[in-house]
C-alpha cells in the first residue's frame, strides 16, 4: 500500500486515534486505583470517542473494565461508533 492512496490516509489516522484513545482509558484506569491522583475527565473521552476514537474508547472500557457501570458511557460509545462508521463510510464514498 502506497502512503500516496488515499485510504491508506484515512485509515493511518484513524488507527492512531483509535490506539491514543484506548492508551488514554487503561491510564485513567491506573490513576483510579491511586488515591489523590488527577484524572482524566469524562469529557475528554467522550470528545476522542467523537474525534473518530470510539473504538479505543470502547475497547479499553472493556479491557480493563473501566466506566462499564456508566450508563452515558455504555448508551454513548455505542451511538458515537454509529457515527464514526458513518462518516468514514461518506469520506469513503467522497475519496472513491
Amino acid at each position: 500500500m502506497s502512503i500516496f492512496n488515499p485510504y491508506f490516509n484515512l485509515l493511518v489516522p484513524l488507527l492512531i486515534i483509535n490506539l491514543i484513545a484506548f492508551l488514554i482509558m487503561l491510564r485513567d484506569k491506573a490513576k483510579s486505583a491511586r488515591q489523590g491522583e488527577t484524572r482524566i475527565s469524562e469529557g475528554m473521552m467522550f470528545f476522542l470517542a467523537a474525534a473518530f476514537g470510539s473504538f479505543g474508547v470502547y475497547a479499553g472500557m472493556f479491557a480493563c473494565r473501566h466506566k462499564t457501570r456508566k450508563w452515558y458511557f455504555l448508551f454513548g460509545i455505542p451511538l458515537l461508533m454509529i457515527e464514526n462508521i458513518t462518516t468514514v463510510y461518506l469520506l469513503y464514498l467522497f475519496l472513491s
